[in-house]
């Protein structure tokens, strides 16, 4: 019998960042409003206590009321993620700080720090390889695993090795995950979330009318706000009631692919592999800005902004070993309207002065009267630097003189 598996850490930013600050466990704790600057907090732990010799090893030893709370925050800042202290009072990812800080006032802000964050996802990551070695990225804090085939992974459904991995994580981490084992992807994702933090549930084909038919529709990872919408404008709100339309009707008012898989789902049905690699679709790289920005009044700051992410990017698919030939780029305006731009290459690239002049060109097609509160960079159309040059394909050139030109400034404020 098929058995996968899928790995959810517990909320894994904090959770890494209470490994840091032991004292704030038990508290509402939000992570977000902007990147991590350790200088900056050590500069002013010797300020506000000059008699001690503060050092990153004595984080644990920090004050509680030296840590911010968010009541007043006022910014762009956006909640990566929270303590399930914090949850209690509404407070989620992709929140708002400023309305977090409505929810509870009382709650401790800290910024983000995606180093330490990927350091933990490469070790739990790597405990789980070392005993279930086909296992599936799906990002810093999720993976599925197949059980199938490996010793113990029948035992109990599949909870006999899913608690020897829970365990091994912790003993070396500290940090907790929660595991759903199912016969598919589709029943494991939504399993690993009926016994959050830290828990085990096991999903069996007899279990899908008592365990999966109860729940709203949207708890199918692939029905969105518009098709729960949708669902419900005919009266379809949980599974069990998505399950008893047919497959012909479900086809016919919500086309014939998505209606089909609809109805599969509905069913339990997924007959998706674990796979142990997956090619990128496109490599990309943004940021929301603290406050709006002008494309003639803040035109240096956006130009150093925009150079940046090119690097960002370059940098990345070297890193990974891929070059692309599609460049694009994303603008988000002061009304949240979001607007996107590509180029195709004549030939492939990953240099940053060859995506930063491209992108530079999709600049010229956009509206830059309005105000900006995101940019971002991204390439497709990718390959695999080795395929690259296996072939003798040949570079997108370069400038000969980097970086000399603003990208943004009067001359790019009408729409092109």
């Amino acid at each position: 019998m098929r058995r996968i598996a899928h790995l959810d850490m517990d909320a894994f930013y904090a959770s890494v960042e209470l490994l840091r600050y032991p004292q704030l466990k038990g508290l509402p704790v939000v992570i977000g409003g902007g990147r991590r600057r350790i200088d900056d907090m050590m500069d002013r732990l010797r300020e506000a206590h000059p008699d001690y010799a503060w050092s990153e090893d004595k984080l644990h030893e920090i004050p509680l009321d030296f840590f911010p709370r968010i009541a007043g925050y006022t910014g762009r800042g956006v909640i990566t993620t929270a303590t399930y202290a914090a949850r209690q009072f509404g407070v989620g990812s992709a929140m708002g700080v400023m309305k977090a800080a409505k929810l509870c006032p009382d709650a401790i802000l800290l910024p983000v720090d995606f180093d330490q964050y990927r350091h933990y996802s490469q070790r739990f990551k790597t405990i789980i390889s070392d005993i279930s070695p086909l296992m599936e990225n799906r990002g810093v804090d999720e993976v599925y695993i197949d059980f199938t085939d490996v010793p113990g992974g029948q035992r109990e459904g599949g909870r006999v090795l899913a608690r020897l991995i829970q365990k091994a994580i912790f003993d070396d981490t500290g940090l907790t995950c929660s595991v759903g084992v199912a016969p598919n992807k589709l029943l494991a994702k939504m399993a690993s979330e009926f016994n959050k933090p830290n828990g085990i549930s096991i999903v069996h084909p007899e279990d899908l009318e008592h365990m999966i038919w109860p729940l709203p529709c949207r708890k199918i990872n692939g029905i969105g706000p518009k098709a729960e919408a949708k669902l419900a404008s005919h009266d379809i709100r949980t599974i069990g009631e998505l399950a008893q339309h047919d497959r012909v009707w479900l086809m016919q008012h919500f086309g014939k692919s998505y209606g089909a898989w609809l109805h599969d789902a509905a069913h339990g049905k997924d007959d998706r592999p674990v796979e142990t690699e997956s090619e990128p679709v496109s490599i990309s790289r943004e940021t929301t800005f603290e406050q709006d920005l002008h494309a003639v009044r803040d035109r240096e700051a956006l130009s150093a902004i925009f150079t940046k992410l090119c690097e960002q990017v370059a940098a990345d698919l070297q890193r990974k070993g891929y070059v692309g030939k599609t460049i694009g780029i994303k603008l988000r305006y002061d009304n949240f309207q979001s607007v996107t731009r590509d180029q195709t290459l004549g030939s492939y690239a990953n240099q940053a002065q060859a995506i930063r002049a491209a992108a530079g060109q999709c600049l010229k097609r956009v509206d830059l009267s309005r105000r900006l509160r995101l940019l971002g960079v991204r390439v497709g159309s990718l390959m695999k630097l080795e395929d690259w040059q296996a072939q003798g394909l040949k570079a997108e050139e370069a400038p000969s003189q980097p970086y000399t030109e603003s990208l943004f400034g009067d001359d790019l404020t009408q729409k092109f």
